[in-house]
């Protein structure tokens, strides 16, 4: 697995299809690594006519931990944040915005179409605001504006996030508890079978368990809040896809995020959840590849 330089940190990366062809960034959510981006999907876009780099953001995964951060309070984070009180974080969204700009510019990447799950929606919104020549696309999945005012994901599912990780020493455990949140937050119109999801759950346990790089992240969304003001500036073509049945993050947010995006088109998709199942790879593939090549058909500045 390549890792690069970039922002102060290692990243690690990869990527799929034609070196030359027009790119796919992919940012992935809250304390899951790159490789929750299915490879058949990667492969699928990358037939379409693209060249996909996948990473592991900051704190997760291969790319660099940041074990000399001070201890965080996740539980007093979400008491700050729902009484409107700034909340202190190791790092922000933003500098994990600026890792995916650090990415491309090692990758000698001038323009991306950025697509973000989740978290990683998050950052995605955040590098089409922040670094609009940067950005050909943005495709924004079953991700928020951060409004405090939207409702919450279901009891269960935010109960599923915040449960106490299993210890590293104990595999089993691990694996257990993974498939289990994954149960409660998966896509109940494509169901993933236990071996499928097993596997899934085995090759990220065995890549790379570090939950306590979970809660610094979590502290990272809290710190920083609503993104509606930023989410009005944004002028590259936006595509918002979401699940109709997310219990973790709830449809209303996918369809505040589309209100505040200027000229974006929202994509609801009946039966899916907070993961992306095998059985929604062609449905989100083919959406996102026809969002893309739409957008490169528009008129681009000379790179």
């Amino acid at each position: 697995m390549p890792t690069i330089a970039a922002n102060g940190i290692e990243i690690a990366y990869d990527e799929f299809g034609d070196a030359k062809a027009p790119v796919i960034l992919l940012i992935m959510g809250l304390g899951t690594q790159m490789i929750a981006w299915p490879v058949p999907f990667c492969e699928a876009l990358a037939a379409r006519g693209f060249r996909v780099v996948r990473f592991d953001n900051r704190d997760i995964g291969l790319s660099t931990k940041f074990d000399d951060a001070a201890p965080v309070d996740v539980v007093a984070g979400f008491t700050r944040a729902l009484a409107g009180q700034p909340v202190e974080a190791p790092y922000t969204l933003n500098d994990m915005a600026a890792d995916a700009i650090g990415l491309m510019d090692k990758l000698g990447i001038a323009r991306a179409h950025i697509v973000g799950a989740s978290m990683g929606g998050m950052i995605a919104q955040m590098v089409a605001a922040k670094y609009p020549d940067r950005t050909r696309s943005l495709v924004s999945i079953m991700s928020s504006s951060g409004d405090p005012s939207l409702p919450p994901g279901k009891p269960e599912a935010i109960a599923a996030l915040l449960a106490p990780r299993p210890d590293a020493a104990d595999r089993e455990a691990v694996i257990t508890h993974g498939m289990k949140v994954y149960r409660v937050i998966g896509s109940p119109g494509f169901p993933t079978s236990d071996a499928e999801l097993r596997v899934k759950i085995e090759q990220s346990t065995d890549r790379s368990y570090y939950p306590v790089g979970v809660g610094r992240q979590l502290m990272a969304v809290l710190a920083s809040g609503s993104r509606v003001d930023m989410l009005k500036t944004i002028t590259a073509p936006t595509l918002v896809l979401h699940g109709a049945d997310d219990p973790l993050v709830p449809v209303e947010a996918g369809q505040d995020t589309a209100k505040h995006v200027p000229g974006s088109k929202l994509t609801i998709v009946p039966g899916m959840g907070h993961d992306l199942a095998p059985g929604l790879v062609p449905i989100l593939v083919e959406a996102i590849a026809d969002h893309c090549h739409a957008a490169d058909r528009q008129p681009q500045p000379a790179e």
